[in-house]
């Protein structure tokens, strides 16, 4: 017991250690495109390679920039151990919305998937964990009756399996195009997290930037722990909607990471080079005959 207090006291302790890199010297902008990348946060031009190998992560002001799912599998996941689940599921378009299903075929030639997320499973330093990771390039990473879907199987396919279940989320929301079906996946993704809640299942909940609309008012808030990427935008409605509602002005770091951390609705802020030892961490500490035990 003494070690399980310990591994949750050094979980939940509020200091993020900063990983120091030396950054690449200023480089001019007319380059070839694609080359480069210019920082979100610094603005200073980087060779995208030198990104990549630093998980997008700038090694000057720590700016997380997004990460493809693909990307975030491999830089967690031990290798060659990713099992993807649900692959060929693709939405069409039962409302007839003009140039709708234009979109999705060209977010599919775009980014190689056939929807926002990810699903499967695969060992995380050798503990078997299912898997969802959205993926904003594909329309926002919004959440039609597809993604519901893939969620929903991969949760109540973690259930039956008897293993653990983590979420990386990034989205803008319900997808409008799908209208109520789009709505109803919040219902039946967390009724599924309900049932697997039921059943003794522990689920991790990732909240990257951004995390908005009806994903974070269903199965992005309903981890057993909630985590997030430093600075993530996470929130429901958007920034004027609420100031124009309550006739009241917002704190500058409303809806980020560091502002639901200090209310109460996150566990912990990771940083992205921390992120595969710390769940490695809550994993072990929830394994069957692990040192909670």
């Amino acid at each position: 017991m003494e070690g399980g207090r310990n591994l949750l006291k050094d979980l939940f302790g509020r200091k993020n250690k900063k990983r120091s890199s030396t950054p690449h010297k200023d480089i001019k902008a007319d380059v070839p495109e694609g080359l480069m990348m210019k920082c979100e946060g610094c603005q200073k031009i980087y060779y995208r390679k030198e990104l990549e190998n630093n998980i997008n992560v700038c090694p000057e002001c720590d700016h997380h920039h997004q990460l493809t799912s693909w990307d975030r599998i491999n830089s967690l996941f031990d290798d060659c151990t990713f099992e993807e689940w649900d692959k060929d599921l693709e939405s069409g378009n039962p409302l007839e919305f003009p140039e709708y299903v234009e979109k999705l075929e060209g977010d599919r030639s775009k980014t190689g998937l056939n929807e926002a997320v990810v699903t499967g499973k695969g060992k995380i330093r050798s503990i078997e964990t299912a898997f969802a990771v959205m993926d904003s390039r594909f329309r926002m990473g919004s959440m039609g009756s597809v993604v519901g879907e893939k969620i929903t199987r991969a949760i109540e396919r973690a259930r039956v399996e008897g293993i653990p279940f983590i979420i990386f989320t990034a989205s803008g929301g319900a997808r409008m195009q799908e209208g109520v079906l789009s709505l109803m996946q919040m219902a039946k993704t967390s009724a599924a997290i309900k049932r697997f809640s039921e059943a003794g299942g522990l689920m991790i909940s990732v909240m990257t930037h951004p995390t908005t609309g009806g994903v974070t008012a269903s199965f992005a808030s309903l981890g057993d722990y909630n985590f997030a990427e430093p600075r993530a935008l996470i929130g429901f409605a958007g920034r004027r909607i609420i100031e124009q509602t309550t006739r009241e002005k917002l704190p500058d770091n409303f809806q980020t990471a560091e502002f639901l951390l200090e209310h109460g609705q996150l566990d912990r802020i990771i940083h992205r080079h921390e992120m595969k030892d710390i769940l490695a961490k809550v994993l072990k500490l929830h394994e069957k005959g692990g040192e909670s035990t």
